[in-house]
């Protein structure tokens, strides 16, 4: 995982942003014969960024400008991608998207976008369209002009995405609200763990599971079969998965992870982030006594270093802790979803992928 820098970070842009920076580009050399560089575009929120083109040229009729992405210092799988525009005038009415190489195609329902269109969602699209009206209107063009973008290289970049998952093919997606990327910002995994759900109940899913890592995922899909579009990326944001889940239902969850993880959502908390929550081994020494430890191995417990210690101490003197884990775990998501009609099931995972304690579902809390 990618660490931060020390000192104040610098923030990025969107890949809509960069698109729509291009397309202002491009849409000007048609009307003007002349690049913009540095071209100017307006965010949402009023920014006004300017951005250097990387590629230019005249097409025909035509014209295609390219920008690369500048991420700051935020770990983004597109971070110095060419993200690139070509405009070409058609003979319709209005602005058409069209995806080039390295952008995906939605074929799943419950996206922003509709099946069949290209993955550039309706902000960036918003931001591309208002850029070609401004121009049309200072110029006198009608405005009638088809937008490819592409992604060279974006293939790759989305099998580092929840893109396959969520039925968008061919690569990645132009995204962005603001159209500024925060550094570390959890937003991007946020709108993930929502177009996940979105896409499960579009797609008739009754059985969804949410885990906070590789292990306990490979663990939960076969045990349940569960294709990959069931499978919700989670990670440390229990909290994101079921505050939207308690507004978008779906009848059956199963959060599954490891016993460190579980033990701070058993705790109460809601972020599983190291850095934003600490498992509490004072007050796992306590479950472990009311569940049957000895004051010798209750002390063991609260001097602990990590989890997967008092994880291997508790099963090596059968005191069903993972357990009381699990269900403690069930009744913290139950509270989130407010009396919602999901049947919730909690699994506590070793880190070799071994079922080591169980609530919910009807299964025997160990």
């Amino acid at each position: 995982m990618a660490r931060k820098k020390a000192g104040p970070l610098r923030r990025g842009w969107t890949t809509g942003a960069c698109a729509a920076a291009a397309v202002k580009a491009a849409y000007t050399a048609i009307l003007t014969g002349e690049f913009p560089d540095p071209v100017t575009i307006t965010l949402p929120r009023g920014e006004t960024p300017s951005f250097p083109l990387a590629v230019e040229a005249l097409i025909g009729g035509g014209a295609r400008a390219s920008i690369v992405k500048d991420a700051g210092d935020d770990p983004d799988v597109t971070h110095g991608a060419m993200v690139i525009a070509t405009l070409g005038r058609h003979g319709g009415r209005g602005v058409l998207f069209r995806a080039g190489e390295g952008v995906g195609t939605v074929t799943k329902p419950g996206l922003p976008v509709e099946v069949g269109e290209p993955a550039i969602n309706p902000v960036p699209r918003r931001m591309m369209i208002a850029e070609i009206e401004v121009l049309a209107r200072r110029h006198g063009d009608p405005g009638n002009i088809e937008i490819e973008i592409s992604v060279p290289g974006g293939v790759e970049m989305a099998l580092k995405t929840w893109n396959p998952r969520l039925g968008i093919a061919g690569g990645i997606s132009i995204l962005g609200t603001t159209g500024v990327v925060i550094p570390y910002s959890c937003s991007a995994w946020i709108h993930s763990i929502r177009s996940g759900i979105d896409v499960a109940r579009a797609t008739g899913l009754e059985h969804i599971a949410g885990c906070t890592g590789s292990t306990s995922e490979r663990a939960v899909q076969a045990m349940y079969g569960l294709g990959d579009g069931a499978m919700i990326d989670m990670g440390d944001f229990a909290g994101g998965l079921l505050k939207y889940l308690r507004r978008n239902p779906i009848p059956k969850l199963t959060v599954g992870g490891g016993f460190g993880k579980l033990a701070k959502l058993a705790q109460g908390h809601l972020d599983l982030h190291s850095g934003r929550s600490q498992v509490d081994f004072d007050w796992l020494a306590g479950e472990a006594a009311s569940a049957g430890a000895s004051e010798e191995i209750r002390q063991k417990v609260a001097r602990a270093n990590t989890a997967n210690e008092v994880l291997a101490l508790t099963l090596a003197e059968i005191i069903p802790l993972p357990g009381r884990v699990a269900e403690l775990g069930r009744e913290s998501a139950l509270k989130v979803l407010e009396g919602e009609p999901i049947s919730v099931e909690v699994l506590v995972f070793d880190r070799e992928g071994a079922l080591v304690g169980r609530s919910g579902h009807g299964g025997a809390t160990r």
